[in-house]
């Protein structure tokens, strides 16, 4: 067969994909035993029943047809309010671009920040898909460690220092992996550093409904920034809507007319019963999305009430988002094999940290995503097993 083309064939940069446990934790649950999956950010429990009444409504009403491009300007509109909302920012529609979620958002905000050959910064710990959706636009993306000790705060000195070249810094605040909040000090230093390297900012801030500590501060809203800011949202966080596939990219009026064109050239936009559901969840409110996040800080909680009294298992408290960065070293495994092990002999699957990058080494990434019965199970097998491998690493050098 004819050549693969090499941005296609180096989508992983030679390497694994990060995902290799969570897929053989699903082989082993497919094939009937009983996995406790705290893998990814999927809620326990599924779209809220009247939203999906919503969609059905939209659907049966015809709206199945090829929606506006763009987005609808109804929910271009709800969209702009949000924002503007938690932002104090004036957005309007022509701000808003909707996509098939907050994926095809990045994409689209590198594709226009970004040329082949571009340098594009991103943070490290950062989400597993970053790197391959920045040289899916044929960018070269470079990672700047954020360190367990500064609380993965990334720092301005590091930035600066990496930055000199680069078209764009993408940062994820609140953060996955690692459930940091960007603090104030923190998001000042990026704006000094986007200023002085003239950079596009790529903010993913789909978890903005989940903080737990402290505050969201969009970076959009820092003075001087909203020109060079390109901000991505969704609904999958917010409103446990995952599978709609329903995201916004927002930023200047001029950036999204060209992404409108993007998107005519691409995915031609999202079905109009998905938006119209959209819109019927947004019109519910900041209520409604405090309740789809309400577990999520429950579950946090009862983690970190566990880590008081003992020495295997150590965390910095995340702040937000819907998981927990577990560091396992004492008990001299590699999140990787840690991950693995624990699979293996306590069916309990949980993301290595190595799969974010190289800064969550020795770490694991706890996703706060079981009933809370179960999930008290699954902590129980996890402590027990790194429990076990502290006490066997004590004998073995006695």
């Amino acid at each position: 067969m004819p050549a693969f083309s090499k941005r296609i064939a180096g989508l992983n940069g030679g390497g694994d994909d990060g995902w290799g446990l969570f897929i053989r934790a699903r082989q082993m649950k497919d094939a009937g035993q009983p996995v406790l999956e705290l893998t990814i950010g999927e809620h326990d429990t599924r779209t809220a029943p009247d939203i999906l009444d919503a969609m059905m409504t939209s659907a049966r009403g015809g709206h199945t047809g090829y929606a506006a491009v763009p987005g609808t300007d109804a929910l271009r509109a709800a969209v702009a309010k949000r924002l503007s909302t938690f932002s104090d920012l004036a957005y309007g529609p022509e701000n808003i671009l909707i996509t098939p979620g907050g994926q095809s958002a990045l994409f689209a905000a590198h594709s226009l920040a970004c040329d082949p050959g571009d340098t594009a910064l991103m943070i490290d710990p950062h989400y597993a898909t970053y790197p391959g959706t920045i040289r899916g636009v044929s960018a070269v993306p470079k990672p700047v460690v954020a360190h367990p000790e500064d609380g993965f705060q990334p720092r301005e000195a590091d930035l600066m220092a990496a930055s000199e070249g680069a078209r764009s810094l993408l940062i994820n605040t609140p953060n996955n992996p690692t459930g940091a909040v960007y603090s104030d000090a923190t998001l000042d230093g990026i704006a000094r550093v986007a200023e002085a390297r003239d950079l596009w900012v790529i903010s993913d801030e789909v978890y903005d409904s989940q903080v737990w500590d402290g505050r969201h501060r969009p970076f959009a809203s820092l003075p001087g920034m909203f020109a060079r800011t390109l901000s991505v949202g969704s609904l999958s966080k917010s409103h446990a809507m995952t599978g709609s596939r329903l995201g916004w990219v927002a930023g200047p009026a001029q950036a999204i007319a060209h992404l409108i064109n993007l998107a005519t050239n691409t995915t031609y936009g999202v079905p109009g019963y998905i938006q119209d559901a959209g819109l019927y969840a947004l019109s519910l409110g900041a209520e409604a999305e405090a309740a789809v996040a309400a577990p999520f800080r429950r579950r946090r909680d009862m983690v970190l009430s566990r880590l008081e009294g003992q020495q295997a298992i150590g965390a910095i408290p995340p702040a937000g988002a819907m998981y927990v960065m577990l560091d396992i070293r004492a008990t001299g495994l590699s999140g990787e094999a840690f991950g693995e092990a624990l699979l293996d002999e306590e069916l309990v699957a949980v993301m290595p940290g190595e799969s974010f990058g190289t800064a969550a080494a020795g770490h694991i990434r706890v996703a706060l995503t079981l009933p809370d019965d179960v999930f008290e199970v699954a902590l129980d097998r996890l402590f027990a097993f790194a429990a076990r491998r502290i006490g066997a690493a004590a004998e073995a050098t006695g």
